[in-house]
C-alpha cells in the first residue's frame, strides 16, 4: 500500500491567510511568508518517491495552485466545514495505505520528518508531531484511517489543541509523536523559526 502525504493550507492569496501575522507585519509580508514556505515545503517534500504528496487547498480548485508547486502534485478538496471536518476528509481521501496530514507554515519540516512520520505509524494507529504552543502541525493515521471523532470539540489555535485531539482517541488505539517542530502564526514565531533553522 502506498503511503501518502497531504500538503494542506489555505491558498496563498493576499488577505486571506496568516491573519495574526499579518495583524503584525502586515498583508504583503504575510502573504509572502505563507506563499513562500508553502512553494519551498512542497518542492521539499513533493519529489520524495517514498510516498504520494497530495495537495490540499482551500478554496478548493483554487487555479493558482498548478503555478505555485514544482511538482505536478495531484489535489484533493478540503470541502466544507470546521478545520477538524476538513482535515477528516482530506486523511480520508486517498487511497489505501496510510496517510500523514500536515500544515503548510512549518519551515523547519524536512523528509526525515514524515518518514519518521510512516515508521511510527508502522506500530501505532495516529501519530502526531507536536507544535511549540501546544497544536501539532503533523497528524497521521494508519491504514485503516477509520477514527470518526477524532476532531471533534478541539480548541483550535489555543495550547490544548494537542491535548483535546489526543483525548478523542479511542481507549484501544496506540498513538506516537515525532519532532517537535514551531508552525508560524505570529511574528514571535517567525523569530523562533528562523533562529531553530540557524542552529542546525
Amino acid at each position: 500500500m502506498r503511503q501518502h502525504l497531504i500538503l494542506f493550507a489555505k491558498a496563498p492569496r493576499l488577505g486571506s491567510a496568516k491573519r495574526r501575522l499579518a495583524a503584525e507585519l502586515g498583508a504583503l509580508a504575510a502573504w509572502r511568508f505563507h506563499r513562500g514556505t508553502l512553494a519551498a515545503v512542497a518542492r521539499r517534500l513533493g519529489g520524495d518517491r517514498r510516498w504520494r504528496t497530495w495537495l490540499a487547498l482551500t478554496p478548493d480548485h483554487w487555479p493558482g495552485g498548478r503555478r505555485l508547486v514544482p511538482h505536478a502534485l495531484p489535489g484533493l478538496a478540503q470541502g466544507r466545514g470546521d478545520l477538524g471536518q476538513r482535515m477528516a476528509r482530506a486523511l480520508r481521501a486517498p487511497p489505501r495505505g496510510p496517510a500523514v496530514l500536515i500544515g503548510a507554515d512549518i519551515p523547519a519540516v524536512r523528509p526525515a520528518h514524515i518518514a519518521a512520520a510512516f515508521r511510527a505509524l508502522g506500530h501505532a494507529d495516529a501519530v502526531f508531531g507536536p507544535a511549540t504552543d501546544g497544536g501539532y502541525w503533523l497528524v497521521g493515521l494508519a491504514r485503516r484511517r477509520t477514527m470518526p471523532g477524532l476532531f471533534h470539540n478541539v480548541r483550535w489555535s489555543s495550547p490544548w489543541a494537542l491535548a483535546d485531539t489526543l483525548r478523542n482517541l479511542p481507549a484501544h488505539r496506540r498513538a506516537a509523536q515525532v519532532a517537535r517542530l514551531h508552525d508560524v502564526d505570529t511574528a514571535a514565531d517567525l523569530v523562533l523559526s528562523r533562529l531553530a533553522a540557524g542552529a542546525r
